[in-house]
């Protein structure tokens, strides 16, 4: 049996000196919390994917201008032909027809004539309902992206947070593990001298150099999860710099302002569901639109020549244009219908989130008061455990104590820390989460 765990305390030591060997050979760089969150901000890809949508947005909005400025448009035609109608037609608009022209003969079988016709065309919208609930429908949805961009970079700032504070306690974690462990190889020391001596029984060495075993296992470990931790803060920043990163701010117990009673529903999430809701309340209507007319006027100024870029002769026209569709079979009837379902769904959809950002709102409340009992908990087993330890090191000065009773007190008070550590982080992150709950 001892053969066997001097044998695995062989191989961990190998392993876990390897690992440490890794992370040891990386460069440590140290951040501190402002300055991590600002490159957050400015780097994360998440919040850089949002703004590309607000700008989309924007593009699609531009578009809808075109139901209220005019459209202009210049072209420049050259044609060359022998067909009679079109052959007479441009010796017309060219300003050269002669009496000649009207021979049968020639107008039945013209000469090959040559065009060139330069336009500029205007079209200028009056009545379009339709395009104006389209253009009011994307405007709504503009402003509900923006809110989710706003969102967005609200929710990569608590990630933001609760992942340094995750460094911050991996960090700390490795450090009170550490203290364990020199507490856990003093007392493997103090029993195997006593083993020697024949105090002891073999069974004793065995259970301490398990425990060391089990708190170097416990490092190994925190020690990965601590490069876990290292990388996905580089990635919240949008970093592929091959360092581990250390915290420059300890991880203290943080007393955030008093969060609302309540969800507010301007909170940017909320308010951009109920903009997207009215969005499609709005295409509902353009689509009920499309059951009317559209009025534009239109205008064009046209210069004619047999010569490229040429204009000896010109004449201009100008309208207005009464547009009505009376029917297209039910196309117009559909396209109504699933409008109006897509909205009817939409209202749903919003009620909903609402009603699921509630309880979320509740349950997160809990959260925060199992959070601070735990805290309370935590604080008054770590004061114990001090006072436990003070007590006995006062008996080990007289001779009152063991050793080993003073390294296992030693050790008690370690992992008192590492809990009330874990409570920190824990209720820290239940105000924040609360209050990206409640924030308007």
């Amino acid at each position: 049996m001892y053969e066997i765990i001097r044998t695995m305390r062989y191989r961990l030591l190998i392993i876990v000196f390897f690992s440490f060997s890794f992370l040891e050979a990386q460069e440590i760089i140290p951040i501190t919390k402002k300055e991590f969150l600002q490159r957050v901000l400015e780097n994360n890809n998440n919040i850089k994917i949002s703004q590309q949508d607000v700008f989309a947005a924007k593009g699609d909005y531009k578009q809808t201008n075109a139901v209220i400025v005019p459209n202009i448009s210049v072209s420049h035609t050259g044609i060359a032909t022998t067909n009679p109608l079109m052959a007479f037609g441009s010796k017309l608009n060219q300003e050269i027809l002669t009496q000649n022209d009207f021979n049968p003969s020639l107008l039945n079988n013209p000469s090959q004539v040559q065009s060139f016709a330069t336009t500029i065309a205007i079209q200028q919208p009056l009545i379009n309902l339709k395009g104006m609930y389209q253009r009011k429908a994307i405007k709504t949805t503009l402003n509900a992206i923006t809110l989710k961009s706003q969102r967005t970079k609200e929710y990569i700032s608590l990630e933001a947070d609760k992942a340094y504070m995750q460094l911050q306690l991996s960090y700390k974690t490795v450090e009170i593990l550490k203290l364990i462990k020199k507490g856990a190889l003093e007392n493997n020391r103090l029993v195997a001298n006593s083993f020697k001596q024949g105090h002891l029984q073999r069974t004793d060495v065995l259970s301490t150099e398990i425990r060391v075993l089990e708190i170097e296992n416990q490092i190994q470990y925190s020690k990965s999860h601590l490069k876990n931790a290292s990388n996905y803060v580089s990635f919240l920043m949008n970093s592929s710099e091959d360092v581990i990163l250390k915290p420059s701010d300890e991880l203290l117990l943080l007393m955030l302002n008093e969060p609302r009673k309540t969800i507010s529903k301007e909170r940017s999430d909320i308010k951009a569901m109920q903009l997207s809701t009215e969005a499609h309340q709005t295409v509902f209507m353009s689509e009920k639109m499309s059951f009317l007319p559209t009025l534009n006027a239109f205008g064009s100024y046209e210069l004619y020549d047999d010569n490229l870029f040429s204009g000896d002769a010109n004449g201009y026209l100008f309208g207005v244009q009464l547009s009505w569709t009376i029917l297209d079979g039910t196309k117009r009837f559909g396209k109504a219908q699933k409008s109006k379902a897509t909205y009817e769904k939409a209202k749903i959809e919003y009620q909903q989130y609402v009603s699921k950002s509630t309880l979320e709102f509740k349950k997160s409340n809990r959260a925060l008061l199992d959070a601070k009992n735990n805290l309370t908990l935590s604080l008054l087993a770590l004061k114990q455990s001090k006072e436990s330890l003070r007590i006995r090191t006062n008996r080990f000065k007289q001779g009152l104590e063991k050793t080993t009773d003073l390294l296992n007190a030693e050790t008690q008070y370690a992992q008192k820390q590492l809990s009330y550590s874990q409570a920190i982080y824990n209720y820290n992150y239940a105000q924040a989460y609360l209050k990206y709950l409640t924030k308007e």
